[in-house]
Formats: structure tokens, C-alpha cells, sequence
């Protein structure tokens, strides 16, 4: 949105976008959206990869858990937001001697690009062997399990949340594994009566459970995120 000054105080313009040939309306919709969000400015003005760096962001300012010396694990970490914002909390790019240096593991099926401060590997995290394999990585466990996946859209609401839920499952029990005692886990899900089992899962591992919709989720979005901390092992 580009404010301009007529003399009469400054207003917002609105990008609009032309249907053209060959691209459906919905793209148009989608591009015109993507156009005038102001999280993806900020991000691109701030060199974030994506707005979903803004959603982790108020995630954890609300709830502290991406603190100096913790070892973070990124699950289906592209484009790589999630772990840029963990990694300057988590203090792994410097050793700077007032904090404590933390490592951030980012993990996805395909190559990501590199990141300041994060250990990227190309892992399927449902794969056989893989909570070991990154449980030396870490060269222990890991203080936080992270995921922002979701599975590719098929058109239909209700299979796209059994899906995602699906995805949460696995990331929730890949967590389970590689956790220390105490540890936290933040996944997304979406909104839609599927997601209770999974709700009754976590609250029998962790002491606290929070759901929760950052300021930076699109309002027409059904997603949220689900908080877990204090793994209890």
C-alpha cells in the first residue's frame, strides 16, 4: 500500500492487478494480496525470507522460549524465516561473551539456501532414523522443536485440515524423541474440530499447552499455533 500527499493529508493507494491472459482470478487475488501485505514489505524491506519470520517472531514474544544457548530444531525449515529470526535469539551466529551461543538445526526435504548462524541439512524428519540422526547434529537434544509445515493444498477445506493435522501428528511425535525434559514444542495447525485429539496428545507430554494467532497470520486465515512447553520428558 504506497501513502501519497494531494494536499489534503496523505491517503493509502491500493496495488490493483490486472487479470491477464493465460493467470486464473485466483492468482490475481493471491498476487494482488501478496502486493499490499505489509509483513511481506517489511519482509522484503528487512531481508526476511518470507512473512511467516514475523509470525515465529510474536510467537516468541509472547511466550519467551527462543532464549540465548538454546538448540532449536526448524522442521521443513524452507524458505528459511523461522530460522533466521531463531537464530539471532538464540544467539548462534557470534559468540559474543555476554550470552550464551546457541546452535539452530534447520531440516527440509530439499536444499535450502544458506542462512547466517543455522546448520541446514536436506532430512525427510519422517524418514527412518531421522530423530537420531539429528539428535547428533545437536550432539544431544534439542531445548525446541519448531514447525510451520503445511501440506500442499488440494482445494478442499476439510482434507487440507486433516492433513495438516496429519503433519502436526508427526512433527508432535518427532518432538516427543528429540526433546529434552522441559523443552518446547510450536507447530501450526488449523482451526476446524480434527485438531482435539491432538490437543489431548499434547497436554499428556507437556505442562502447558496455549493456542495461539499472531498478529501476523492473515485474519481470513484459519491457521494457529499450538505452544507446548515444559516437555515432561
Amino acid at each position: 500500500m504506497t501513502k501519497i500527499n494531494d494536499g489534503r493529508g496523505s491517503r493509502d493507494l491500493r496495488v490493483k492487478v490486472k487479470t491477464s491472459r493465460g493467470r486464473k482470478i485466483s492468482s490475481t487475488r493471491w498476487l494482488e494480496r501478496q502486493l499490499n501485505d505489509p509483513y511481506v514489505k517489511k519482509a522484503n524491506s528487512e531481508g526476511m525470507r518470507g512473512r511467516a519470520a514475523y509470525k515465529i517472531s510474536e510467537i516468541d514474544d509472547k511466550f519467551r522460549f527462543l532464549l540465548p544457548g538454546k538448540r532449536v530444531v526448524d522442521l521443513g525449515c524452507a524458505p528459511g524465516g523461522w530460522s533466521q529470526i531463531s537464530s539471532v535469539r538464540v544467539n548462534s551466529g557470534s559468540a559474543r561473551k555476554d550470552k550464551r551461543v546457541g546452535f539452530v538445526l534447520g531440516i527440509d526435504i530439499k536444499e535450502v539456501d544458506p542462512i547466517f548462524g543455522v546448520n541446514l541439512h536436506v532430512l525427510d524428519f519422517l524418514s527412518e532414523g531421522a530423530d537420531e540422526q539429528v539428535k547428533k547434529w545437536l550432539n544431544g537434544k534439542a531445548d525446541i522443536v519448531m514447525s510451520d509445515m503445511a501440506a500442499a493444498s488440494s482445494g478442499h477445506k476439510q482434507t487440507d485440515h486433516l492433513r495438516i493435522i496429519s503433519l502436526c501428528e508427526a512433527a508432535a511425535e518427532f518432538a516427543f524423541d528429540v526433546l529434552e525434559e522441559g523443552g518446547t514444542f510450536v507447530a501450526k495447525v488449523l482451526a476446524g474440530g480434527a485438531e482435539g485429539t491432538l490437543q489431548k496428545l499434547l497436554k499428556t507430554k507437556f505442562l502447558k499447552v496455549h493456542n495461539f494467532k499472531p498478529p501476523a497470520s492473515r485474519s481470513d486465515s484459519s491457521e494457529k499455533f499450538v505452544v507446548c512447553q515444559s516437555f515432561k520428558g
